[in-house]
Formats: structure tokens, sequence, C-alpha cells
């Protein structure tokens, strides 16, 4: 069994989808509606599908606060220019990157208040 594609809700999907095309490198698929949903593909096959809160069936608008989107660079220097470039975009982030769980790494919020984790494995 493959996973095929998460769903994301969120507020702005023009900003959320341009952000994961911009800074991770997924190609839009499809775009439905004004701003209602957006699906990417990223380049090792994995879906994204980002659409609307208004697809809230209950009107929830909120992640759990440990839920995560993450990503596995090859190397540390790879972790601290992906760091360097959202820096430098004015992505906040929560702190340096460092070591942490058994990897290198970081956390930030991308837009749709999407926690993110970029990190590489340590071998």
């Amino acid at each position: 069994m493959k996973l095929n594609h998460i769903n994301l809700t969120v507020p702005d999907v023009k900003a959320t989808a341009d952000f994961f095309e911009t800074f991770f490198s997924f190609t839009c698929l499809e775009k439905k509606g004004d701003n209602a949903l957006a699906v990417l593909k990223g380049e090792d096959g994995f879906v994204l599908v980002i659409t609307s809160h208004s697809f809230n069936r209950n009107d929830i608008h909120s992640y759990p606060d440990a839920f995560h989107v993450g990503f596995l660079v090859n190397s540390k220097q790879e972790v601290d220019l992906k760091y360097d470039q959202l820096l430098s975009s004015g992505y906040a982030t929560g702190h340096a990157p460092r070591n942490m769980h058994g990897s290198y790494g970081f956390y930030f919020n991308a837009p749709g208040s999407i926690l993110v984790e970029i990190s590489m494995e340590n071998k």
C-alpha cells in the first residue's frame, strides 16, 4: 500500500500553493475555483492537495498542536541552505537548525499555519 496524497485546508489556497511550489519544488497540476483548491505534485510523485477552509464540514480551522509536515533532505548543508532561504524570504522559524530527535533540522510555520519540519537523518 502506498500513501497517495494528503489534503490540507487553509485560509488562502493560492498563497499556500505558491509557497510549496517556490520552496519545495512542487508543481501545480490543477486549480479549481477562485482560491478553492490546488493539486500539487512533488518531485517524488507525492500529491499535496490544498483546499479552502470552506471545505471543512465541521467548521474546524486548526490543526492539533503536534501536527506537522516533514521534509527530509540529504545533508546538514541542505538543512542550513533551506533555513537561510526561508529566513531571508521572511518566514519566521522557531529556532535555527540544531540536533533534535536523532536528526538535524528546524521547524517553521508555512502559510496556512502549517507547521513544517526540515531535517536530515543522523546516520
